[in-house]
């Protein structure tokens, strides 16, 4: 049966109700996230917003307190939700590199035996595949550099990053937030902004209210700030809760006005401050938000549910420096292994062939001359010189496994020849004297 996409997607991210929500690796940190809204607005609505409604009785406005704390607070949730659980941007990853961009470099070198030689070297050419990891693209006029992602084996679009944590690409990568559990990118840095702004807001909402009751509740007893607040202690505790959280979320918010109106991410703020580049994608302050919260947003360039697609028959890869240069020799490797060892034999019996002609010669020379000898010394002698040879050719060697591809006679096979040579002299010699 054929799969899904998100079933066998590639990153990090978690996918709900057959791939139709998508959330990061650390999505358990919403639920955290959640417990930090919902918690204060119920302590809110049943310690302060309940005892408000008498207050402004006359009006039906205790009533909208109520109401508007609960409506607000499942706004801010709903922006939490299309934060967190759709595309932030995704480019869906290649699944082999774009082959049209490699390139033959004739002038690298290869590493031959530990040693570095030149590609060329021998006056063959024996290009090697090169991949180049940066590209030029225009920008508004400028050019600007983009980077090859080994991961996703793509070219990363302008402002695009691949994001540690979901393992992607995201394109107009801000940053990935633990608190809703997702990257922030193209396709969600709008609902982002919204849910912290709106945030600010709920939070400056409830600090205003519950001051309000401390002080409804001072007039009331005729009495000191601290007697009002033994009376209420839910909105004491609420007030120092939302003070301090208005110094993450209101900052968060201000940080992000500013990267709005001068068209940056964060991402691009924390890496880039210190270079004084110019800033290609600034449009005017005006334009900058209008890009922001009234263009359409982009669809995702993913189908999560659709149906994996078989992949179509690719065409022979290029060839590798080794198997051009083994080309140009001519012949397969292995076979060029047997014809080393058939030359290495071929020397040996040479050398033995020649020893005992040589031996024969001076046998008959100085028979004539001297004594007669003993024939069984003789053929220990000639025995000896014929596993001089035998167990030399044991210790016959090829270049098999180098990686530039030539096959030649190993040097020491013709060292080993020329030593087993010498002994033979030297046996001989001994039998006849």
């Amino acid at each position: 049966m054929a799969k899904r996409v998100y079933e066998v997607w590639k990153g990090s991210n978690k996918f709900i109700l057959g791939g139709r929500l998508i959330f990061g690796p650390d999505a358990k940190s919403l639920l955290v996230t959640l417990l930090l809204i919902i918690a204060p607005v119920v302590i809110f609505c049943v310690f302060v917003a309940w005892h408000l409604r008498h207050e402004f009785s006359s009006y039906n406005a205790g009533y909208a307190i109520l109401v508007v704390a609960i409506v607000f607070t499942i706004y801010v949730l709903v922006l939490l939700f299309l934060t967190s659980a759709r595309d932030p941007g995704i480019i869906p990853r290649n699944a082999h590199p774009p082959e049209e961009e490699f390139r033959y470099d004739p002038s690298v070198s290869i590493d031959v035996g530990g040693r570095q030689v030149a590609a060329n070297a021998g006056g063959r050419q024996t290009p090697s595949l090169q991949f180049p990891r940066t590209k030029e693209v225009i920008v508004n006029g400028i050019p600007v550099r983009v980077k090859y992602c080994d991961t996703c084996m793509l070219y990363r679009p302008p402002r695009c990053s691949h994001c540690s944590i979901c393992n992607n690409c995201v394109e107009r990568f801000d940053h990935h937030c633990p608190w809703v559990g997702q990257c922030i990118g193209q396709c969600n840095y709008r609902y982002f902004f919204l849910f912290v702004s709106s945030a600010t807001l709920l939070c400056i909402y409830v600090f205003s209210l519950s001051a309000l009751y401390i002080k409804i509740l001072m007039d009331d007893y005729h009495g000191t700030v601290w007697k009002a607040m033994k009376e209420s202690p839910a909105s004491v505790i609420l007030m120092a809760y939302c003070f301090i959280s208005l110094w993450f979320v209101g900052g968060l918010t201000g940080f992000h006005l500013y990267l709005i109106g001068t068209n940056q991410t964060t991402y691009e703020n924390f890496r880039y401050r210190a270079d004084n580049r110019i800033n290609v994608y600034n449009r005017g302050c005006l334009n900058n938000f209008f890009e922001v919260f009234c263009t359409e947003l982009k669809p995702s360039r993913n189908n999560f549910r659709a149906f994996v697609e078989e992949e179509l028959q690719r065409p022979p890869p290029l060839p590798t420096a080794r198997e051009i240069e083994s080309d140009e020799l001519g012949g397969d490797p292995r076979s060029k292994v047997e014809d080393d060892l058939d030359i290495g034999e071929d020397l040996l019996k040479i050398s033995q062939r020649r020893n005992i002609e040589e031996i024969d010669e001076d046998i008959r020379s100085r028979g004539s001359n001297g004594p007669p000898h003993n024939t069984s010394e003789v053929d220990s002698a000639l025995g000896s010189d014929h596993r001089a040879p035998t167990i030399r050719s044991d210790a016959r060697h090829s270049s098999w496994g180098r990686r530039s591809g030539s096959w030649e006679i190993a040097p020491e096979v013709i060292g080993n020849t020329n030593v087993t040579e010498g002994r033979g002299h030297v046996t001989s010699k001994d039998v006849v004297q």
